[in-house]
């Protein structure tokens, strides 16, 4: 496992070491490295890592996501109003629709095989759009009209809406059908999500300012909290609760409550996610089966290209009647299309559970990935300059 985990840090690194260098995000050397080590190219990585890969793809979006928590003031995001609520679920819809008006076509499956395929692909990657979103932050571009605030707070609740979807269409799939109480999870779960993660927030303010221990402690028990809250979720499934957006709005409060700790956190936490990054996309690139991406043909290709104009379309909608420039609401349509770690997770799902669309599925995730995750990286680093202020 220390073989693994050391090829993981040092290829990672010079790989995206070399990707910066020639003016390509340092991800996509990263989703390469996981590609070559894992166990579809040279299978150098040890089992025992590649079993607990989605714990630990799981821990550096925490990391990120408390980073993000940290540094997100909750009057810039209330600032930003309508367009923040219609970003967490509109987008997913259109790119779920498109999925369902295209894939039969060109790939000759079912309506609802098209529907599990867009709620897979329809999820947008907080690890990809997170950092970015942190760094246009702390460099100020767009931050007065709360542009990287508004798609920070869509990419972190985008998930938990297309999940649902995706287990709605499943459940379908196998001789269910879809009940109002799957959907009325939804809203349900973001809400106890802020309630638990906004009274944890208040609570570690009040205890760290009555006790004083160093900021690394501190860190620890931000980290500890998470982790139980996320294990929470997945042990107690009955109970709607999106553990990630509590673990944000923990890091929210915070900022709010106790803004010179919670500055001092988030540079810890940046420090953190020096290796967690290289870790997660790593791990993300090794679930990329290259025989799938290969089988899939032009028609995958185009398909995917054509669900993201539906999905940039449903931003646009999102953006009416605010006060952003067509530039800025360009930026926006960009920076909302990386896939990289829902993909990753549920991608293969359906091909467990015995479907027939299933290897179509993961076939076109893995595609997705590949795809998305570098080029809207790239069109994040290559705009935010010239179309934000």
């Amino acid at each position: 496992m220390l073989l693994s985990i050391a090829l993981m840090m040092l290829v990672g690194m010079f790989l995206g070491w070399v990707c910066k260098q020639i003016h390509l995000p340092s991800l996509l050397g990263m989703l390469v490295t996981g590609i070559i080590l894992g166990p579809y190219v040279l299978h150098i990585l040890d089992n025992s890592i590649l079993n607990i890969s989605p714990e630990l793809r799981r821990i550096a979006l925490i990391i990120i996501l408390t980073r993000a928590g940290l540094s997100l003031d909750i009057k810039d995001l209330l600032k930003v109003g309508r367009p923040a609520v219609l970003m967490c679920f509109v987008p997913a819809c259109f790119e779920i629709i498109g999925m369902v008006i295209l894939a039969p076509a060109l790939l000759h499956i079912s309506i609802l095989e098209a529907a599990i395929m867009g709620a897979v692909v329809g999820a947008v990657s907080p690890a990809v759009i997170v950092p970015k979103m942190l760094k246009l932050m702390d460099e100020g571009y767009g931050v007065e009209k709360g542009i990287p605030q508004l798609i920070l707070a869509g990419a972190s609740v985008d998930d938990v809406f297309v999940i649902v979807m995706f287990s709605a269409f499943t459940g379908l799939a196998q001789g269910g059908t879809i009940s109002t109480v799957s959907f009325m999870k939804i809203p349900v779960s973001i809400v106890v999500g802020i309630i638990v993660g906004g009274v944890m927030g208040f609570a570690l303010a009040g205890y760290f300012e009555k006790v004083h221990i160093r900021d690394s402690a501190k860190v620890i028990i931000l980290l500890g909290i998470s982790f139980i809250m996320v294990s929470i979720e997945d042990s107690l499934p009955m109970i709607p609760f999106a553990s990630l957006i509590a673990v944000m709005c923990v890091g929210i409060v915070l900022q709010k409550k106790r803004t010179v700790v919670a500055e001092r956190l988030s540079a810890k936490f940046n420090k953190l996610w020096v290796a967690a990054e290289i870790i997660l996309f790593v791990l993300v690139g090794a679930t990329v089966d290259l025989k799938y991406a290969k089988a899939a043909g032009l028609s995958a290709i185009v398909l995917i290209l054509g669900v993201l104009v539906f999905r940039m379309l449903g931003v646009f909608l999102c953006l009416i009647k605010t006060k952003l420039t067509m530039k800025e609401r360009t930026f926006c349509m960009l920076a909302y299309t990386p896939k990289a770690t829902v993909q990753a997770a549920i991608g293969g799902v359906p091909l467990a559970m015995g479907l027939s669309c299933g290897n179509i599925v993961l076939t076109v995730a893995v595609l997705a990935i590949l795809i998305t995750a570098p080029v809207g990286a790239f069109a994040i680093d290559y705009t935010y300059a010239k179309f934000l202020k």
